[in-house]
This record gives C-alpha cells, structure tokens and sequence, in this order.
C-alpha cells in the first residue's frame, strides 16, 4: 500500500476566515493525550449557543439505511432526510450512524458547511466483523491465535468502510464473555483475559492504522462495552451484573486498557448496571476510573438509548433525570434517545448542570473531530467518484484465509479428515449445507452477495468430480422437512463419507440472542442419530456463535469441526480445511462444557477448599456436579491438527526467578506425522499461595509455529514479575514471593509439560 499525501484546506469559521493550518496537527497524539485543545476549538466553543452545543453531544441512527442496517437496532424514529438535513445545517447533531450511502454522508457534510460555525459531521457504523467482505465473527476469528491476522482484517474493514465516508466504528467489543448462553459472546475475543488484550490492541491498531486518525483510511475505534457487559447474570442480555471491584479491574478492565493503550480514543458505556448503577451513570466508571485513574482523554458514548434506560432501571425519574445523571456521570455523547439535545440546555440554565461539563464534553468531541482530520477536509471520507474499495480481490482472499485459519479441529477419530478430491463419495447433509446468508453471522449489515460461497458451492469447486457431491438438507434449523430424515438416511447410504453441516442460524447469536440450552437444536441432533445409524463415517461441521454442550453429539461423529460463523468466503475456507489445503489451526477461546448446566464455565476458575481428586469418578463433598466432573468436554485452547504434535523437553534453568529479572521457558515440540501442522503452545501457570486466591491455571503467553511433517521446533517464552502481577487486597496490582507451577501445554486442561520455578523475594 502506497502512503498517500495529504492536503490542508484553509477552514472558514463563521464570518471570519481564518487559516487553521498551524493550530490542527494532523498528528494529534492519539489515547492517553495531555495536549490541550486547539486554540480554534476553544473559540468555537466561546460562539457556541447551548443548542448547538447539545446538538455536538446529540448522534442519531441515519434516516437513510439500508434494510439490514435499520433492522439491527430496535425501532425507534430517527426522522427524515429532510429533517436530518435542516438538524446539520442547524448545528443540532454531530453525526449519523449506520448509513453506507456515500451521497447521503456528502448531503449531510454539505449542510454542515452551509452552517453559522461550519463544524463537520461525524458517520458512525456497527462494522463489527468487516463492511462488504465480511469476516468470521470476532469469536471465531478469535480461534486463529493470530492477533496480526485481527489487525489484518480490522484494517480491511476500515478501508471499505472509509470509502464511503465512516469515520468511527462502533468496534471493537471487548467484554470477556464466560457464560456461553448470553448471545453478544459472538462479538468479542472468548474468556480469557490475556487474549482478549492482545485482540483488543490488534483491532484497534487495524480500523485505526498506523499513520495518525487523519488518514482518510484510518476509522476511530471503540472498545465496547464500558463495562462487565459479558457477565450478565444468567447469560440474559441487558440484565444485572454484580461483580466485585477486584474482579472488575482483574478480568474486565485489563482489554479495555489495551485498547485504549494501543490509541482508540472512543469508548460506549454499557447497557448494564454495575452493584445497583448503571453504567451510563455511574460516576466511579466514567470519571473516577476512567477519566482519573487511566486519564482517557477520548470520547464516551452511549449505547442505544443507553441513557433513556436509566429510566427503566429505576435509577432515573424521567428523561430530565436520566440527561443530568448521563452527563454528570461523564457520558459525552448520546446515542438515538434525542435526551441531550431535550434537556441539556434547561439544566444548565437551572444550574442542574454546570456549563462546565457541557464545554468539557463538547471539547473532546470537537478535538476527536480535529484527530480525524475532519476540520482541515469535511469531506476527506467522501468521494462518491474516487475507484471502488469494495470486496477487492486482495479483501476476498484476506476473508478465505481468516475463515480458514478460525476453523476448529475438535476430533479426528481414523483419520476420517482430510477428505479426498477425487475417489470418495461424499454426502453433504443439513440446513447449514447451502445456507450462505447464515454462515455471515450477525452484525452483518452492509455486506454483498456470497451466494457463491455456501458450503456446498466450495466443496464442489474443491473436487474433481462435482458429480460425487450430493446434498440434502435433512431439516430445518428448528423444526422439519417432510420427508427429509429419509432422503438424508439414502444419500448417506450411497456415499462414502458424510458431512453433517448443522449448529445454530445466525438469528440464534448476537444481541438480544440468549440461550437457557446451550446445545445443537433437538431435530438437527436426531437428524445426526438417524444419519449415523447407516454407519457410514460422519464429519460434523458445527456452525454457531458460542461454545456448545456436545455431549450427545460427539459419539455420533468420528470428526467434529467447529467453524462458527466465518464470513464472505466461509464455504471456500472450510472447503480448504476439509481437504486439507489448509490444515486446521485454530483454538477453541472458549471451553465447551460437558452439560448446559455448567454455564458459566471457563478454564481459570478457582480451585476452592474441596476441588474434585478424580474428574471421572463420583466423589462425595467434592466441587463437581451429580452428574458431570467440573471440566469441559474440550477446553479452553483445545484444537487438533492434520499432524501429530508431540511436546518434548522443557527446560527452565535454575527455577528461580529474581524480582528483577527473567525466567527463561523453553520447549521443544515435534510434528510426528506425515502433514504439516501448526500448534498453538500455550503457557499456563499457577500461584500456589497468595494472600488472595488464584485461580486453578492462568494463560500468560502462546505462540503459534509452523511444523513440517518430521520436524521439530524450539519455542521460548520468557516471564517477569510483572506478567504474576494480581489484583491485592488492596485492589493494587501485586504479586509475592513463592512457588508457581507452570505448564506448557496444548490446551488449559491437559498437563503437557509441567514444572515449578520459585518466585524471589
């Protein structure tokens, strides 16, 4: 990619024309900046009529979108085009959301110009997992290991989204997400916290890119949800969260930090309350932490009618109410409520509201308009003639790798995988089988046509012979086809091998999408039984959006892969997968339990006083359930290859690590099979004793090598104080003296090769 010259336009304010060259840097620090405001931002604000400063904190849903982009969010009015129009020019709206209309953003943008002080419209879109081209879901991206391959496709989304004038992602989210009930899981990085940071820093560092936000390229991130969305009592979206400070600031705010780290100078509070206050009012998050602890500088906004909702919660008394507690509380921006640009002129007038938090949120939102260079060209985004960025071929391919590199190998019973090109019939059976509008997954709204990459359409191009494909659907998601168990049960009497293309619609992942039974659909599974009773070998693709009880399912499958929802180019990367084009390297990000009934289970939970001595046998007063040890049926980590890994020799040195120094881990792994492989090494340790408990095992790095068939490889990690560092009782970062067990493994629960070294004082 060539770096492209960029260009300063003299900016017109109000009556006077004054050249803003010297006092808007392009290169505005970015994150944590102490730099001041511009001298010209502070003029504006000096000129600005209440109103108008109300309508800088006031964002709407575009009143031109498409129909996937206006079914996403829930229904409210977001006014005509007209009216839309009038608000810019007027200065009563500091941006739109969710349009993809390139005209539409260049009417808009005109309007501001023709404005009294001219300042420049804000586009907003949900791009959450691609634009055009759509990529696997964040979750199942996850799987890959591979934070570069994130930033890959997080700048591959910007470029198209910035094509048509996008300037700010509502992305990416970030919530650690354990119980794999609640349906937004999908959207982030799984449940562990050192991968949820460095997918945090690589998403962030793709929409935002490496030459400043005034790029024309460049979209403003946005970690979300500001904060401990993802624990959700029950896993039900929007409801209570009740989780510790300690717990807070060990596992929820750590992604949060590394994106904000990595330069993303937006966040969105979330819908969720935190110990009785809801997050979009709750002081202690947005200014105490936030702002004090972590010195934001950025932006906050509201969720959907985040602030609205503290009406509902109880917690504000009417739209009045719900505004003065947002905005005292340190949300700058309000997203479709209306409430801001309502009520905030009132409340300063009465003195509820002092002016002063006006002009201090008003300030960051111009200053993050300043950043993205919007001041020096309105229109730097928007150029309806400029060559299409849309679905490029590069972009494509970029989708086929990421789909291929998120797939799952969770069993390879015989070696019934990979698949032959040529001299094996093969029978394609499920509702997944050519369904290519499920296999985007959701937050899916501006995307083309991937007809041609249903599953069904990759196989074919796969073989040599189309003719040895056949496909049947079998059933439905939910219920079934008449007649389909019986002609599903004769094709795979014809046929060598089946594959079993089944799991969860994209409607049953994503906001609003929660789950009490966490398991494949009941008709999809007696589909499965009836196929496999003609005992011809079955290879289960599993299409879903969280980690599934498959308790029932695996014995009937001698392969089991998880492909989850994987985008533009899903059947030609699974195609790739199944024939072993491309061997299967991902990682599950989330344990798959044994029962619905463990939600919410993850790898790193606490030992407690009883921990269970056998995990396979019933013992009394133990920490397991009547009828399930407490373990996954695949852990976290857990993916097989087309290889044969081993883990060979580790070596720690002396085992002894000085408070300032380093230990040096090094293992050596071996490809024992005739395929190449690439094996994800994960390094796991455990603080024996510590004045707070730890939890059983915790990941503290992985590193992902390439193994030819016989070869062998050295893999070295090294680990500091700092990386043993927990939250104390005094909620500060700590770490003591002692023993640590450490392991190096190919999943969370599988011993692999263990040691102990001894932490100095």
């Amino acid at each position: 990619m060539k770096t492209r010259g960029i260009t300063r336009r003299q900016l017109l304010v109000a009556t006077g024309a004054a050249t803003l060259l010297s006092q808007v840097p392009m290169g505005l620090a970015l994150g944590r900046s102490k730099a001041k405001a511009p001298a010209f931002i502070e003029d504006l604000i000096d000129r600005m009529t209440l109103q108008e400063k109300a309508g800088q904190l006031t964002l709407f849903g575009a009143a031109m979108q498409n129909g996937a982009a206006a079914a996403a969010n829930p229904i409210t009015s977001t006014g005509a085009v007209s009216a839309q129009i009038a608000a810019a020019k007027a200065g009563q709206l500091t941006g739109v959301f969710n349009s993809s209309n390139v005209l539409y953003h260049e009417r808009l943008q005109k309007a501001a110009m023709q404005g009294r002080l001219k300042i420049p419209m804000l586009f907003a879109a949900d791009v959450i997992h691609g634009f055009t081209t759509v990529f696997p879901v964040p979750l199942g991206e996850s799987a890959s290991f591979e934070p570069d391959l994130a930033r890959r496709t997080a700048r591959a989304a910007a470029l198209e989204a910035s094509a048509v004038g996008i300037d700010w992602t509502f992305a990416p989210m970030v919530d650690i997400a354990r119980d794999a009930r609640w349906g937004r899981g999908v959207e982030g990085s799984g449940e562990d916290v050192l991968l949820g940071k460095r997918m945090a820093d690589a998403r962030v560092r793709g929409f935002q890119g490496d030459r400043g936000l005034a790029d024309p390229e460049a979209v403003v991130a946005c970690p979300k949800h500001f904060c401990a969305y993802g624990a959700a009592e029950g896993g039900l979206d929007y409801n209570t969260t009740d989780v510790s400070e300690r717990v807070l600031r060990q596992t929820y705010f750590p992604p949060f930090q590394s994106g904000f780290d990595a330069g993303a100078m937006t966040t969105m509070a979330s819908f969720n309350e935190i110990s009785g206050i809801p997050a979009t009012a709750n002081k202690w998050l947005l200014d105490d932490v936030l702002r004090g602890e972590w010195d934001f500088r950025g932006v906050v906004v509201s969720d959907y009618t985040g602030d609205e909702e503290l009406i509902a919660h109880g917690f504000a008394r009417d739209g009045r109410d719900a505004t003065r507690l947002a905005i005292l509380a340190g949300v700058d921006m309000s997203m479709q409520s209306g409430l801001y640009f309502k009520h905030l002129p009132e409340l300063v007038e009465s003195g509820d509201v002092p002016m002063a938090v006006i002009d201090a949120s008003v300030r960051r939102v111009l200053q993050l308009k300043a950043q993205l260079g919007l001041f020096d060209d309105p229109f730097r985004r928007i150029k309806p003639h400029a060559p299409s960025r849309q679905r490029l071929p590069e972009t494509l391919a970029l989708a086929r790798e990421a789909a291929s590199k998120s797939v799952v190998l969770l069993k390879n019973d015989g070696d019934v995988l990979p698949l032959r090109t040529s001299g094996q019939r093969i029978a394609l059976i499920g509702p997944l089988a050519q369904d290519w509008d499920s296999t985007k997954g959701p937050w899916t709204l501006f995307n083309g046509d991937d007809s041609a990459s249903d599953l069904a359409t990759g196989m074919k191009q796969a073989m040599a012979d189309a003719a040895q494909l056949t496909v049947t659907a079998g059933c439905g998601y939910a219920g079934p086809l008449p007649g389909g168990v019986q002609a599903a049960a004769q094709a795979a009497n014809a046929a060598d091998v089946v594959v079993m293309a089944i799991g969860e619609s994209r409607d049953d992942s994503g906001e609003a999408r929660s789950r009490t039974s966490i398991t494949v659909p009941r008709v999809q599974q007696a589909l499965l039984e009836a196929v496999a009773a003609t005992g011809k070998p079955v290879v289960v693709v599993l299409s879903n959006g969280r980690a599934l009880a498959l308790g029932d399912l695996v014995p009937q499958a001698k392969a089991v892969l998880v492909a989850w929802y994987l985008g533009s180019s899903s059947g030609l990367g699974l195609a790739d997968v199944l024939f072993g084009k491309t061997g299967p390297s991902g990682r599950l990000p989330v344990s798959f339990p044994r029962e619905s009934g463990q939600a919410p289970y993850y790898y790193d939970h606490k030992i407690t006083g009883r921990p269970d001595p056998h995990p396979e046998k019933l013992t009394a007063f133990k920490t397991r359930y009547m009828t399930s040890p407490n373990s996954a049926l695949f852990p976290f980590g857990h993916g097989l290859t087309y290889g044969q890994v081993e883990y060979g020799a580790l070596d720690i040195g002396d085992a002894r690590l000085a408070a300032d120094g380093a230990l040096t881990i090094r293992a050596t792994v071996h490809n024992r099979g005739s395929r190449a492989a690439e094996e994800v090494v994960q390094l796991y340790i455990h603080d024996r004793v510590a004045s707070i408990t730890r939890p059983k095992q915790e990941l503290k790095d992985f590193k992902k090598v390439a193994l030819e068939p016989g070869a062998s490889a050295d893999v070295t990690f090294s680990l500091r104080r700092e990386d043993l560092l927990f939250i104390g009782q005094d909620l500060k970062p700590t770490v003591e003296a002692g023993v640590f067990d450490l392991w190096v493994a190919p999943s969370a629960e599988v011993d692999g090769l263990h040691a102990t070294f001894e932490l100095l004082a």
